[in-house]
Parts: structure tokens; C-alpha cells; sequence
């Protein structure tokens, strides 16, 4: 299998689970503004809920992404107050025919004081065992 990791994140949060995630598939994780170039079975995407959205560089990145390249897209992130992004970037990748993994990983993050401390050590283990089954 082969991997990529791509991440957005305004916090900090949703990188650091793109790190263990990575760390543990023997990959980079690297930020949505390096596009993916070349073939991968799994991309996993990092993203999170800003004003009740995904935001419109995720968004733009999905819009991007060539699914000759792309096998499946693996959704990630944190969040404060939500939970999953998955239906929203789905909706985003089932327009350029990109599947979607059925699961994802999600946990929460610190915003505003809210969930201080998140994702902590458990959070980033929990990554790393979600991205371990891939493997």
C-alpha cells in the first residue's frame, strides 16, 4: 500500500494528528499546499470545522485532486465544538469521482481554552492504531 498525508489546519490540532498519522504509515505529512503528484491507494485528508464548514482551501485542494492518483481519500481531524467532516468532503471528492474511505478518524481540539490540552497523547496514539489497519 502507499500513502500520503496532507493536512489544513488554522490551530495546529489537526497537524499534529497528521504527524502521528504519518510517523506511523513512513510518510510525510505535509500541508494541502503541496498537491499530490504522485500515484497513492490512500490519501489521508486532515481538515476541521471552521463556521460550521470545511474551508474553502480544503475544499479547493478535494477540487484539485486527480483521481488517476488517488485511490481512496481517509478523512482525519479535530474539532472544538463538531464532529466529522466526512459528508462534507465527500461531497467535495464525489464530484471529481475520488471515493472516500467509510471510516475516519476524529477527536477533539482545543479552541478558545475549550478541550484544553487536545488532542493529547491518547488522541495522537488513537491516530496512529486508526492509521496502523491501513498498513
Amino acid at each position: 500500500m502507499t500513502f500520503a498525508v496532507r493536512y489544513y489546519t488554522k490551530t495546529g490540532n489537526t497537524k499534529r494528528l497528521a504527524e502521528a498519522i504519518a510517523k506511523e504509515l513512513g510518510v510525510e505529512a505535509l500541508p494541502i499546499s503541496v498537491p499530490v503528484t504522485e500515484k497513492v491507494d490512500y490519501l489521508f485528508l486532515g481538515n476541521s470545522y471552521y463556521a460550521f464548514s470545511i474551508d474553502p482551501e480544503v475544499r479547493a485542494f478535494v477540487s484539485r485532486l486527480d483521481s488517476n492518483l488517488v485511490g481512496r481519500v481517509v478523512n482525519f481531524g479535530t474539532a472544538a465544538m463538531l464532529n466529522s467532516t466526512y459528508k462534507k468532503v465527500k461531497a467535495e471528492a464525489d464530484k471529481i469521482g475520488v471515493m472516500m474511505d467509510d471510516n475516519e478518524f476524529h477527536c477533539k481540539g482545543e479552541f478558545k481554552g475549550v478541550h484544553k490540552g487536545r488532542p493529547n497523547e491518547e488522541d495522537l496514539k488513537a491516530a496512529a492504531e486508526f492509521a496502523r489497519r491501513y498498513k
